[in-house]
């Protein structure tokens, strides 16, 4: 048996430590290497795309992987299709670890958007001071809004940022409830905007909104986040227990 792991989330670092001190099974983790300094795992790890589906597949095959798990982000939609598309052509399991979504509570005053495009109109008719909490591949949808000044957040900051008006943080999470109170008073947000990214490092930020009674935008999750030739698990368990069992 041996395993690639698709990985740069938590999910995906949790398993790889869990793995090595479980022992007994050969794996590799890949990273997407977007970020400067991501948390390595132990074991084997490579970094760097693989030149799409094909390419993919072709690294399957030639790295005799018997095994693919997909803990990639849950809005990492082009690895996700690569992923399914590349273990039907080499004919190897596939298994998605997949964090729950998180859900609406009564008192949530989310307005939801289907993409970041949906979102930045949404954003453009209400203007103000706004919290954007999204990767660098979406900001390009919020370039032309002139009506509002954004707070963005990222793990890795570039010198420029393509919007009019703005000022960015760069810091990993998880945060607390309490930084997240204090970062949406400090720069008198009025909005959010957020990926249902699901999973407990980021939620702070929900709960901040809902205690300070703030609208967030609501980006729903792609479509191959619930491919049905991807099936998925919610626990880092779940995928030991599925490899273990493969392995029999």
């Amino acid at each position: 048996m041996r395993v690639l792991i698709l990985g740069g989330t938590h999910e995906g670092f949790q398993l790889a430590e869990l793995l090595a001190a479980q022992g007994g099974v050969d794996f590799i983790s890949s990273l997407a290497g977007r970020t400067r300094e991501p948390r390595r795992p132990k074991g084997q790890v490579r970094t760097g795309g693989f030149g799409g589906a094909d390419g993919l597949a072709d690294y399957l095959r030639t790295e005799r992987i018997t095994h693919l798990v997909n803990a990639t982000h849950p809005f990492a939609a082009q690895i996700s299709a690569n992923a399914v598309a590349a273990a039907e052509a080499a004919g190897v399991p596939l298994l998605r670890l997949l964090r729950p979504a998180w859900t609406a509570r009564q008192d949530d005053r989310w307005v939801e958007a289907r993409h970041a495009t949906e979102a930045a109109e949404l954003c453009r008719r209400e203007g103000g001071r706004i919290f954007l909490t999204l990767g660098s591949g979406e900001l390009d949808a919020f370039t032309e809004i002139h009506n509002a000044h954004f707070l963005v957040r990222m793990i890795d900051a570039p010198e420029r940022l393509p919007l009019h008006d703005y000022r960015v943080i760069a810091a990993r999470g998880p945060f607390s409830l309490q930084n997240e109170l204090r970062l949406l008073a400090e720069h008198h947000i009025g909005l959010i905007v957020a990926k249902n990214s699901g999973g407990e490092a980021t939620y702070a930020k929900i709960e901040a909104a809902r205690r300070m009674a703030l609208a967030v935008i609501m980006i729903e999750r792609p479509a191959i986040a619930l491919d049905p030739r991807s099936p998925a698990v919610a626990r880092v368990e779940d995928v030991v227990a599925w490899i273990t069992q493969q392995g029999r």
